[in-house]
């Protein structure tokens, strides 16, 4: 018997492509845009909201049924808010270095809309193993494209994957560098990360026709 149904698979898989929450959904852009430059960071940020939506959407399953309609907002900000702090000690506790990159962006994942919005469409009104699904592959899709993003920007902009030279010493002119390569500064600033973004967004939709003619 297979681990998974075909609902549940597509629970993670939807979102990876033709759900997918940054290029489909238009959510999460922030942080695609702000903490890409170093694919570290993208992969470290896309773990973080792993953990996040997949333990948050669970907590709100279980909690559904006894939350005040009224006050059901405070209560999701605040299960985000508790499970981003737990991310954010274990950062400067294990990667002081990378937390102080991540900075601000980390605590924002606390508003982040994927999340909210996942809470509200989905945990709310599921069990928690569909939940704890849903929150996966919604997590998944995100961290996709950020490591996508980071990939690029990085590889092109620096030169460097995880901050180790792949292309070659721009001092000493080695690799592609002494065939005249020089890295593109254009690829660290946000505006880059926008049009790598846009690049993905094309291609997607020119492989699913059933994209192109929803736009």
């Amino acid at each position: 018997m297979a681990l998974l149904s075909k609902k549940d698979a597509n629970l993670i898989l939807d979102p990876l492509a033709d759900n997918n929450p940054i290029t489909i959904q238009v959510l999460g852009i922030c942080s695609a845009l702000a903490i890409t430059a170093e694919l570290k960071a993208s992969v470290v940020m896309a773990l973080s909201v792993l953990f996040v939506l997949g333990a948050g959407n669970v907590v709100i399953s279980l909690l559904r049924n006894v939350i005040p309609s009224k006050i059901r907002i405070i209560v999701q900000l605040v299960v985000v808010a508790t499970l981003v702090i737990i991310v954010d000690q274990v950062l400067k506790a294990f990667a002081y270095e990378l937390s102080k990159t991540l900075s601000v962006f980390v605590g924002l994942i606390i508003t982040n809309c994927i999340i909210m919005g996942r809470f509200e469409a989905f945990a709310l009104g599921n069990g928690p193993w569909k939940s704890f699904l849903d929150g996966i592959g919604n997590a998944l899709g995100y961290g996709v494209i950020l490591v996508i993003i980071g990939f690029f920007r990085e590889l092109l902009g620096s030169g460097t994957l995880f901050g180790f030279p792949v292309l070659g010493d721009p001092v000493t002119k080695t690799g592609l560098y002494a065939l005249g390569y020089e890295n593109n500064g254009f690829m660290i600033i946000p505006p880059a990360a926008l049009i790598v973004v846009g690049i993905v967004i094309w291609v997607q939709r020119s492989r699913n026709r059933t994209l192109i003619e929803e736009a």
